[in-house]
């Protein structure tokens, strides 16, 4: 049994997916990635209880980061929902309550901090 906060990654950036999950892995997570919507739906839908949801925005196909931060707020209450874009947040449509912004690009201590904050 690991003690590890698990969190569920995702974006269309398949290099950029590699490099996150290894930093976080190193800073103590279980992670779980996707590379779009719809495995982070399944992935959302499958049981497993995430502490940490860090989506990108805009990924291909019909589910947004939106739309997987606003899943991702129903069914994991406790969890810490970020959504990171690179466009300016006043460019952006409403985040769903709870749930984060942080602006592309970004370092891994900044996202880290953002977990980490308090409400």
């Amino acid at each position: 049994m690991t003690d590890a906060r698990r969190m569920l990654l995702i974006d269309d950036e398949a290099d950029l997916l590699d490099i996150l999950s290894d930093a976080f892995e190193i800073a103590g997570f279980e992670v779980v990635t996707a590379i779009d919507g719809q495995k982070a739906m399944a992935c959302l839908h499958d049981g497993t209880r995430f502490d940490v949801v860090i989506s990108d925005m805009a990924m291909p196909g019909h589910i947004s980061g939106i739309d997987v931060a606003r899943e991702a707020a129903a069914l994991h209450p406790d969890a810490r929902v970020i959504l990171a874009s690179g466009h300016p947040r006043a460019e952006l449509p409403p985040l769903p309550d709870r749930v984060r912004y942080l602006p592309k690009p970004y370092r891994v201590t900044q996202l880290l901090q953002t977990i980490n904050a308090a409400d």
